[in-house]
C-alpha cells in the first residue's frame, strides 16, 4: 500500500498522530456518554427502556456503514474521506449536544456513527499508505494506532465523569467539535494524497449490506430488552441475515462490487478477521462488566472506577508500543495471536472468581493485567496480518471489513454476555452477591469466547513468517478495537 522506493514523508509521524487521534475519538465516543446517561434521560425525556439507544444509535450506524466507507475511501481517496468523516462527526456532535428531544439526540448520535464509519477505514488506509512499504516502521505505527483504542476507552470514562460533574451533559458531545476543527486544519498538510480511482459505487450492494448489518446489530443490541427467546428478536435477526445473504449474491454478479468476494481467498485474511471478531466479542464485555463490578459491587464512583482501569490501560499501551512489535519479529504473528487470546481467556477466567466482598488489589488488578497482556499480544499481529493481506487498491475495503468485524463482534459479545449476566443475577441491582454472580458468569462466557478464538487461530492462520519479519510483512490483505 506504499511504495518502498519513494522517499518517506517527512510528516508521516505527525500524520500518524492524527490517525491515532481518530482511533482514540472513535472509541472514546462509545464510552464517554455512560456517566451522562441519567442526566440525559431527565433532560430529554427518554424512557428507561429506550435510554440504551443513545449508545446503540452510534453502534448501529457505525457498524452498518463501514463497508461503504471502505469502498468510498478506495474510490474517492482516503484523504478526502478522512476529512469528510471528521466533518460529519463534528456536525453530529453539534446536533447531539443541542438536542432538545430524544429523537433529535438519536439522530445526532447516528450522524456521529456515520462520521466514524468514514473515518475508521480511511484512517487505516492512510496508515498503510504511509508505512506499508516500510516494515521496520509499520509495526511501531500499528502499535501506536492500537494503543489509542484503550486510551480512548479509559479517557471516555474519565472525561464523561468530569464533564458531567463540572460542566453539563451536552459537553460530552461538544468536546468533539474543537478536535474535529483542529484535525481538518492540520490534515491537508500532512496526509498523503491519492488520486481518485475510476469506478462506480455499488449502491444496491451498499444499501443491502448497510441495511443487513444495521438490522442484525439492531437485533443483537435489542435482544437483552426483548429477550433472546422472543419471536421479534429472531424475526429481526433473520431479516438481517437474509439481507446480508442478498448482498453476497449481488456481489457475486457485479462487475464492480462493493466487496470483491475473492478478497477472502487472500492468505490469512479470514483467519485474522475471525481473531479480531472473537477478540472484540470477549474484550468489550470484560471491560463493560469490570466497570460495573467496580461501581456497583465495590462501590467506587465513576471517576475512581476510571482510575482503577488506568493500570490495565497503561499496560496495554506499553505492551503494544514497546514489547509486542519485538515479540512479533521474534516469534511471528500467529504465535502471538494464539498466545494473546489464550492469555485474554486466562485473565477473564481469573476475573470470574471475583467476590461480593472483594477488593481492587486482589480481585481486579492482577486478573485485569493478565487480560491486558493478552489483548496487547493479539491485537497488533491480527490487525497487521489482516491489513497486509489486501491489494493496495483495496486498502479501504480491507479496513472496512476489519472494522466491521470488530464492531459487530463487540455488539454481539456484549449483548450475549448481558443476557448471560442477567440470567445469573445481575438484574438484582441492590444485591452484591447476585450482581457478582451475574458478572462472574459474563466473565466466564467471555473467557470461553477468547479461548475459541485462540483455537480458531491455530487452525485458520498460516504459520508465522521467519523471525525478524515485520508484524504485518505478509502478502496483501485485511483488518478491527476497546
Amino acid at each position: 500500500m506504499s511504495d518502498l522506493s519513494a522517499p518517506p514523508s517527512p510528516r508521516r509521524w505527525t500524520a500518524l498522530g492524527l490517525i491515532a487521534l481518530a482511533q482514540f475519538m472513535v472509541i472514546m465516543d462509545t464510552s464517554i456518554i455512560g456517566v451522562a446517561l441519567p442526566k440525559m434521560q431527565t433532560a430529554l425525556g427518554f424512557s428507561p427502556e429506550n435510554l440504551s439507544w443513545v449508545f446503540n444509535a452510534y453502534v448501529v450506524a457505525f457498524g452498518g456503514l463501514l463497508l461503504l466507507g471502505g469502498r468510498l475511501s478506495d474510490l474517492l481517496g482516503a484523504k478526502r474521506l478522512f476529512a469528510a468523516g471528521w466533518t460529519v462527526l463534528g456536525i453530529g456532535s453539534l446536533v447531539a449536544g443541542l438536542a432538545g428531544t430524544a429523537w433529535v439526540e438519536l439522530a445526532g448520535r447516528a450522524l456521529q456513527g456515520a462520521g466514524s464509519a468514514l473515518i475508521a477505514p480511511s484512517a487505516l488506509t492512510l496508515l498503510m499508505m504511509l508505512f506499508g512499504g516500510r516494515p521496520q516502521e509499520l509495526g511501531k505505527a500499528l502499535a501506536l494506532y492500537g494503543a489509542a483504542a484503550p486510551a480512548g476507552g479509559t479517557a471516555g470514562v474519565f472525561l464523561g465523569g468530569v464533564i458531567t460533574q463540572y460542566l453539563s451533559w451536552e459537553w460530552v458531545f461538544f468536546v468533539n467539535i474543537p478536535v474535529a476543527v483542529a484535525v481538518l486544519a492540520v490534515a491537508p498538510g500532512v496526509m498523503p494524497a491519492a488520486a481518485a480511482r475510476r469506478g462506480s459505487v455499488d449502491w444496491l450492494g451498499a444499501i443491502t449490506v448497510t441495511a443487513g448489518l444495521a438490522t442484525s446489530v439492531y437485533a443483537i443490541v435489542r435482544a437483552p430488552e426483548t429477550g433472546w427467546g422472543s419471536a421479534s428478536t429472531w424475526l429481526v435477526l433473520a431479516a438481517g441475515v437474509l439481507l446480508i445473504g442478498a448482498f453476497v449474491a449481488i456481489q457475486a454478479k457485479r462487475r464492480e462490487p462493493l466487496m470483491r468476494l475473492g478478497i477472502w481467498r487472500s492468505p490469512n485474511l479470514a483467519g485474522a478477521n475471525l481473531a479480531q471478531f472473537l477478540m472484540a466479542a470477549a474484550w468489550i464485555p470484560m471491560w463493560f462488566f469490570l466497570n460495573l463490578y467496580l461501581q456497583q459491587v465495590l462501590g467506587l464512583k465513576a471517576f475512581a472506577s476510571g482510575a482503577a482501569l488506568l493500570p490495565m490501560t497503561a499496560a496495554i499501551m506499553v505492551m503494544m508500543i514497546v514489547l509486542a512489535p519485538r515479540l512479533i519479529a521474534r516469534f511471528g504473528p500467529k504465535a502471538l495471536i494464539v498466545a494473546g487470546l489464550a492469555a485474554l481467556a486466562g485473565g477473564m477466567l481469573w476475573l470470574s472468581f471475583a467476590r461480593p466482598d472483594g477488593s481492587f488489589l486482589v480481585d481486579v488488578l492482577p486478573a485485569s493485567l493478565l487480560a491486558a497482556v493478552g489483548m496487547s499480544l493479539a491485537f497488533i499481529p491480527s490487525l497487521g496480518t489482516a491489513l497486509s493481506s489486501a491489494r493496495p487498491e483495496e486498502g479501504g475495503l480491507a479496513s472496512g471489513i476489519v472494522n466491521t468485524g470488530y464492531q459487530v463482534g463487540s455488539a454481539l459479545g456484549l449483548a450475549a454476555m448481558t443476557a448471560v449476566a442477567a440470567a445469573h443475577g445481575s438484574r438484582e441491582t441492590g444485591d452484591a452477591t447476585a450482581l457478582t454472580n451475574g458478572f462472574s458468569a459474563a466473565f466466564l462466557g467471555a473467557a470461553a469466547i477468547a479461548l475459541v478464538g485462540a483455537l480458531a487461530a491455530v487452525v485458520t492462520i498460516r504459520s508465522a513468517r521467519p523471525a525478524g519479519a515485520a508484524a504485518s510483512d505478509a502478502p496483501a490483505q485485511e483488518p478491527a478495537g476497546v
